[in-house]
């Protein structure tokens, strides 16, 4: 059986990650945020950029590098109705466990952060979930077989982003999601949950 030789864009010569930064530079901040290193390869090799902040939490059924080489940022943990925050300083470099509910926060314009995930085979989906911040219920859930990191996650958002209010109110104590509006939800949040306020500058 005749094996296909791989695309040099998959298995190229070693890059200058220097370089590659230059290059890629617009889609590492809003409105694109995140760009794959290496298309069609089975470690997802993604560097994402700040500012950006999300109320969205990640259902990875696999485990998830990261490592915060530029800036700081975090993750919002999510766990049986409450929340954790997790700070990624700059130079650090952690493993989050394959199904752990986590919400990437990136306030800092010019962050960079390499995340490495293995991608999924057929059948293993990933889940994006959303949170009430007043009692902590779960409000929505939406899963999606992962075929590209950069174009699933968008239609995953919009999908939840495009609900009405009363599609978006807590199943629990009825407060309404306020969906894409980041600031009004960590708001909120922060005054239920005041651990993961975060830490005033200076």
């Amino acid at each position: 059986m005749t094996q296909s030789v791989p695309s040099p864009t998959h298995y190229s010569a070693p890059i200058s990650l220097a370089g590659w930064l230059r290059d890629h530079a617009d889609q590492l901040k809003p409105p694109v945020g995140n760009q794959q290193i290496w298309p069609n390869s089975d470690l997802l090799c993604t560097v994402v950029g700040g500012p950006n902040q999300r109320t969205d939490f990640h259902v990875d059924p696999l485990e998830e590098y990261f490592h915060q080489f530029k800036g700081n940022a975090s993750l919002l943990v999510a766990d049986r109705g409450k929340f954790e925050r997790i700070h990624l300083r700059e130079g650090d470099v952690f493993l989050l466990p394959a199904y752990v509910r986590h919400s990437p926060q990136r306030p800092e314009a010019g962050s960079l952060c390499t995340v490495i995930e293995r991608a999924r085979p057929a059948g293993l989906l990933d889940a994006f979930e959303w949170y009430c911040a007043h009692c902590g219920g779960l409000v929505a859930r939406r899963e999606v077989q992962l075929q590209s990191i950069v174009e699933d996650l968008p239609r995953a958002f919009a999908s939840f982003y495009g609900t009405t209010d009363a599609e978006r109110a807590c199943p629990h104590c009825g407060t309404v999601h306020p969906g894409r509006d980041w600031q009004a939800w960590h708001r909120t949040c922060a005054e239920h949950f005041p651990a993961t306020a975060m830490p005033t500058p200076g």
